[in-house]
């Protein structure tokens, strides 16, 4: 079969397939999924299997203890090298009772993880059973699935079955929530997550106070001196977001401590941060008798930054995104983290945002528009055959 036949081929046949899809993610937004509801992301995970069963990918569990077991999904040829990794999370962040079911609102989906992001999950699976019918997943270019269930907690386990599961590969796709206007993500902020410990010396505030070593007054400083490092020029944010400390209003308190959340637009400005926050620290111990500040915390996902290689990566999906009706444009710079910050941190190429287009994901108001399922399906579908009849 000539390629333009092939396209068309998979344009019909996934068009023929929008109320399976339908019917497939009413079952996986039907089963709770919260991450730390155990019982629920099992169900999911099996659910899933069933979903991407008819692409005869080979499945790897990754077993945990905490969260529901993670999945990888593999073409045969996968083992050779240069696969593409396509990229998702089965977890949501609605606890059970607060948010239950899919339903239909005209075009409009509603439900929990509709878009972010089982919505995503079925549009891979889709794309991949029409290229194993259409054209044999033995003869396009490799592919890897990685579906984690902690993603909405930080993707504590997730990193490193991604990490793994990213073995040879030069480029991953994301299929996070979609965008207005299909806009496609090439730039993420990272996270970093520290907690800052305060220790002084406990007196009676009364009888004794100047024999006192106030925690709390030492961490106010270096709170003060924390914030002042935002700089929204250079995308970097300082956020004290949990304070707590003392015993009682008449105690000068011994202890004190505080949750920090830091975004950062490239790995530079957040190791430079992280440093900052250290340098603060000493300085305040040495500058204050009788305290001692410890920061403890990590750089959790680097950014994803915008570079040639995911520009590059974007052109070939929005070329056939386009071809399906769908928009194309680049979406500016997203101030949350997701999967694709692990991709991009491991050197590899790396477009988000390939979902369907909705909105109003960790809200009550979930919702996808139905129409795009199936282009965003086609649109993956066709980006795979382009790229194996490009030899890439």
């Amino acid at each position: 079969m000539q390629a333009e036949a092939l396209f068309a081929e998979l344009d019909r046949r996934l068009a023929d397939e929008k109320l399976r899809m339908i019917d497939a993610l009413g079952a996986l937004v039907g089963a709770n999924s919260f991450s730390d509801h155990r019982e629920g992301g099992v169900a999911v995970a099996a659910l899933l299997d069933e979903v991407f069963a008819p692409a005869g990918l080979e499945r790897t569990v990754t077993p945990s203890a905490r969260y529901a077991d993670h999945r990888t999904y593999a073409s045969a040829s996968s083992i050779a090298a240069n696969p593409v990794l396509l990229v998702g999370h089965f977890d949501t962040v609605f606890p059970p009772g607060t948010f239950e079911g899919m339903r239909f609102d005209g075009d409009l989906l509603r439900g929990p993880g509709v878009l972010d992001m089982k919505g995503g999950l079925v549009v891979v699976a889709f794309a991949l059973r029409a290229l194993a019918n259409v054209v044999g997943l033995d003869r396009v270019v490799p592919v890897r699935v990685v579906a984690v269930s902690d993603e909405e907690v930080g993707s504590l386990e997730g990193k490193e079955v991604i990490r793994t599961a990213a073995a040879n590969v030069d480029a991953a796709l994301v299929f996070e929530a979609g965008r207005a206007e299909d806009r496609i993500v090439t730039a993420r902020k990272g996270t970093g997550m520290v907690t800052v410990h305060a220790t002084g010396r406990a007196a009676h505030a009364g009888a004794n106070h100047a024999d006192g070593r106030n925690a709390i007054w030492a961490l106010a400083r270096w709170i003060d001196g924390a914030q002042a490092l935002t700089n929204y020029a250079t995308g970097v944010t300082v956020t004290v977001g949990v304070i707590s400390g003392g015993t009682a209003h008449n105690v000068v308190p011994a202890e004190a401590r505080c949750e920090v959340d830091l975004r950062f637009e490239t790995r530079a400005d957040g190791e430079a941060t992280l440093s900052a926050f250290d340098r603060l620290a000493r300085e305040l111990t040495d500058a204050m008798e009788g305290i001692s500040l410890r920061v403890d915390g990590r750089l959790n996902r680097m950014p994803l930054e915008r570079t040639r290689e995911g520009l590059a990566l974007l052109e070939q999906y929005a070329a056939q995104a386009r071809l399906v009706g769908l928009g194309s444009a680049e979406a500016p710079l997203i101030g949350g983290a997701s999967d694709a910050n692990t991709t991009a941190g491991l050197g590899i190429a790396t477009i988000d945002g390939l979902g369907p287009r909705g909105k109003g994901f960790h809200t009550l108001d979930e919702q996808i528009d139905v129409r795009t399922l199936v282009p965003k399906a086609q649109a993956l579908a066709r980006f795979l055959l382009a790229r194996t009849l490009r030899g890439s």
